[in-house]
């Protein structure tokens, strides 16, 4: 996964309804490239164990120094990445067509 696909992912998580029946297309379909509904439940999976890991305590936050930001958004409402390059415009997440 690249880092803008990890983005579109999280991003895709937080506008696509959990109840929505096929969430996981949707979501496929906004990060877009060649990764499956089945790849977005996987990846999600991972998501959480990522979380529930760094929730437990036992992650070293002294390993890389100073935190620096890797996704902030401008003025516009685009997101971006840590080199400045727009990922995605967020008032373009328009999911009631799937």
């Amino acid at each position: 996964w690249s880092w803008e696909e990890n983005k579109l992912f999280e991003v895709a998580l937080a506008v696509v309804d959990e109840q929505q029946p096929d969430r996981w297309e949707v979501i496929a379909a906004i990060v877009g490239g060649e990764k499956s509904a089945e790849d977005m439940q996987k990846h999600y999976v991972v998501l959480l164990e990522d979380l529930q890991y760094i929730g437990s305590g036992k992650l070293d936050h002294k390993l890389g120094g100073e935190p620096q930001p890797v996704c902030w958004t401008n003025g516009d409402n685009n997101i971006l990445g840590s080199s400045g390059h727009k990922l995605i415009h967020l008032d373009s997440l328009d999911t009631a067509g799937y």
